[in-house]
């Protein structure tokens, strides 16, 4: 359920591979970079092509809403149509 008084923004984020993945759908996910208006430990839902077409640790520009499900916490939306840019990809990491 979206948070009424929350507003969109424009924020840094990076794919990461997760440690646990109990509930969580494959191994790659998306979270705010630190420094950040968001915790680090908050998951992004995002595109899928973000996560399949670009190595780990890839960094991007994406717009963001704080929402949440009901039991599940907050997290932050991303629709998967919105654009996004991709601000650097990693040095050592080749690319799929």
């Amino acid at each position: 359920m979206a948070k009424l008084n929350e507003p969109y923004r424009h924020i840094e984020v990076e794919s990461y591979e997760a440690a646990k993945t109990s509930g969580l759908h494959g191994v790659v996910h998306v979270r705010p970079l630190h420094g950040g208006p968001y915790p680090t430990h908050l998951r992004v839902e995002c595109p899928k092509e973000m996560v399949r077409n670009f190595p780990v640790g890839t960094r991007f520009r994406v717009k963001v809403k704080l929402t949440d499900r009901q039991g599940s916490g907050d997290f932050l939306y991303s629709h998967h149509s919105w654009a996004y840019e991709v601000l650097e990809k990693p040095k050592d990491g080749p690319c799929p």
